[in-house]
């Protein structure tokens, strides 16, 4: 008995030893993701996953805490990227994936795009629609088994029959079907209701549906309006009932109109917005999330022969090129914005080229950051634990070489990145 109990003693005085140590992380510059104001010289005292402390100077430590030093870099909150689809990446072969690849195919390659994210600075994704896998790899990512970022999962986005999620767009008539709010197709208000239910009992975290037709669907319609107002009153309560954040991919501007006056938090690309959409938003307090880097990405494969199917070419040439002056208006009106990127579209890890766009037709480097910050956070209702550097706040942080107020395109090759006080990246 007492061999056990000194035992028992001894793992004891270990636990605790190790539950006080702590890292200090001294930054030569600090954004903070909440203020406009650049500090120097500063301190984050990290304790396991949380920040305890934000010293203004070098503060003095014991020896047995940690300390990492970053006096050369610039220190941000980690980012967030709105949407993302990281069971898959965009290839001349992607639409027959469908019928070669199994759900373990699936996952194994999700594991190396969530992995190239969390690399690339961005500590927290909203996965806005797979197969379910993504939910799975959420788990996965929060159990430790996948080095990833901090998953939002949507599992199966919602649609309309032959709507832009229909999984059975494009298949012969033999494989269609008729698929129904289980699988995310839904054509009524009951229907609606239960497709939403389905996704809470099924453990997603947020819900997303498509508003519109789509850029990469096998189907003719890009832009029109997909569900009626009663659909998607039926979404938007059993959401609010359930506690879910909600997203709309819309291009057309109808389509968007229905869903902001339904209740939607946030329209997706938003492409062919209209000056009564924005006030809406604003009305609303409705998000946009632009997908900027997607819309270029589009456009530039659509001139490459088989890349796409011909179907899908015109609208990606007409959409694509649009999306970023679109933001330009937004932005300028007013709109509140998240950033988001649709990475899957094009290759994951790329995600930080969206900062560069945003930029580049007027929004001031230091909100494009706070957009993927405090802005994304309080979209996702995260904003009380996450989205900025301050006492008692999970300790996300990347850093860069140079301070992105002077160079936007420094975010694109990222220092230094730890989620929840882990290292997991330091060059």
């Amino acid at each position: 008995m007492k061999q056990i109990f000194t035992l028992f003693f001894g793992l004891s005085v270990a636990i605790s030893s190790i539950a006080q140590q702590k890292t200090y992380i001294y930054c030569g510059t600090l954004i903070d993701g909440k203020s406009d104001n650049v500090r120097n010289e500063v301190t984050i005292v990290i304790e396991g996953d949380k920040i305890i402390d934000v010293q203004k100077g070098y503060a003095k430590m014991n020896k047995k805490d940690n300390y990492i030093d970053l006096k050369d870099k610039t220190v941000m909150p980690g980012w967030f990227d709105m949407h993302v689809h990281l069971e898959g990446e965009s290839n001349p072969k992607k639409y027959m994936e469908r019928f070669t690849s199994n759900e373990a195919d699936v996952a194994f390659q999700s594991t190396v795009y969530a992995k190239r994210t969390l690399m690339a600075g961005f500590t927290t994704v909203r996965d806005l629609g797979g197969t379910g896998v993504n939910t799975a790899l959420r788990n996965a990512v929060n159990k430790g088994i996948v080095i990833g970022p901090r998953i939002y999962s949507a599992g199966k986005s919602i649609a309309t029959t032959g709507g832009h999620a229909d999984p059975t767009n494009g298949m012969k008539h033999l494989l269609m079907g008729d698929p129904g709010p289980e699988a995310g197709v839904i054509n009524s208000y009951d229907e609606a209701k239960k497709a939403v239910r389905q996704r809470y009992k099924n453990g997603v975290d947020v819900i997303k549906i498509t508003a519109t037709g789509g850029v990469l669907s096998v189907a003719k319609d890009g832009q029109g309006p997909q569900f009626t107002m009663d659909e998607l009153k039926g979404i938007i309560e059993a959401a609010n009932d359930y506690g879910f954040v909600t997203a709309a991919h819309a291009h057309g501007a109808e389509g968007m109109k229905r869903a902001v006056e339904a209740g939607i938090n946030s329209i997706e690309h938003g492409t062919l917005m209209t000056d009564e959409v924005r006030t809406l938003m604003k009305k609303h307090g409705t998000y946009y999330v632009p997908t900027i880097t997607a819309g270029k990405y589009v456009a530039l494969k659509a001139e490459i022969d088989g890349f796409y199917p011909e179907i899908v070419r015109p609208k990606a040439r007409e959409i694509g090129p649009k999306i970023q002056a679109t933001f330009a208006k937004a932005h300028k009106a007013g709109v509140l914005i998240a950033f988001g990127t649709d990475a899957g579209v094009f290759p994951h890890g790329e995600n930080a080229k969206e900062f560069g766009y945003m930029v580049e037709v007027g929004m001031k480097p230091m909100d494009a950051i706070k957009s993927a910050t405090m802005g994304a956070a309080t979209l996702l209702r995260v904003d009380d634990k996450l989205g900025s550097i301050e006492k008692g706040k999970i300790a996300d942080l990347v850093a860069t070489d140079k301070n992105p107020l002077d160079d936007i395109h420094t975010t694109e090759n990222v220092h230094f990145v730890m989620k929840a006080g882990v290292v997991y990246k330091r060059e």
